[in-house]
């Protein structure tokens, strides 16, 4: 269990081993919460994925500034979406608002109309996973509705993203973190050529 302040939230998360950042919030979701509630603030999205959820603090710090919206906690580990609803209701959220379910990347994700998905995927490992991440974000994305992702590494995030959705907000942050925001501006891919690593 730790408990952090985001912003003016004071955020409260059961967790256990094996999942993503067992002892505290990890440095880069911070920044893209930041991001995220910055580039939304007045505006409120109405359905959220937390795609990868871990802990679930992504929703659950998202749920509790937006009251009104859907939360939808995923992630290939049944334990972590278990603790992401733990961590929503015991953070004040109504189950209503809750949609926690286990899906590997978007095999179960029914659902193609989201304002805003949210994930820090694994990038110490082959882009396999984070390719599936942004093709299947565009996917799901309601029109206008924005990808917002964290990672250390810039090129082939800052190429794909653009290849996917014809263009990428980026955000370094003084932990070398990037921060990526990727708005759906159309029903189709941009299929742009990537940019050439100089």
């Amino acid at each position: 269990m730790y408990k952090a302040l985001i912003g003016e939230t004071a955020v409260a998360i059961n967790t256990c081993e094996g999942i993503f950042s067992p002892s505290g919030p990890d440095k880069g979701t911070l920044a893209m919460l930041r991001e995220a509630a910055a580039q939304t603030e007045g505006t409120g999205p109405l359905k959220i994925l937390d795609l990868g959820c871990g802990t679930g603090i992504v929703g659950v710090y998202l749920g509790m500034i937006f009251k009104d919206a859907e939360i939808h906690f995923t992630d290939v580990d049944e334990r972590a979406v278990e603790l992401s609803r733990e961590n929503a209701l015991a953070n004040g959220m109504e189950d209503s608002g809750i949609k926690a379910y286990r899906s590997d990347a978007f095999e179960n994700i029914l659902d193609r109309d989201f304002d805003m998905i949210l994930s820090n995927p694994p990038y110490h490992t082959d882009f396999a996973v984070a390719k599936a991440f942004i093709e299947g974000a565009f996917r799901h994305l309601a029109l206008g509705g924005k990808l917002f992702m964290v990672t250390k590494r810039l090129d082939w995030y800052k190429n794909k993203l653009i290849h996917v959705f014809g263009g990428v907000r980026i955000t370094r942050t003084e932990d070398g973190y990037f921060v990526f925001t990727a708005e759906k501006r159309s029903e189709r891919p941009a299929n742009t050529k990537p940019v050439k690593k100089r």
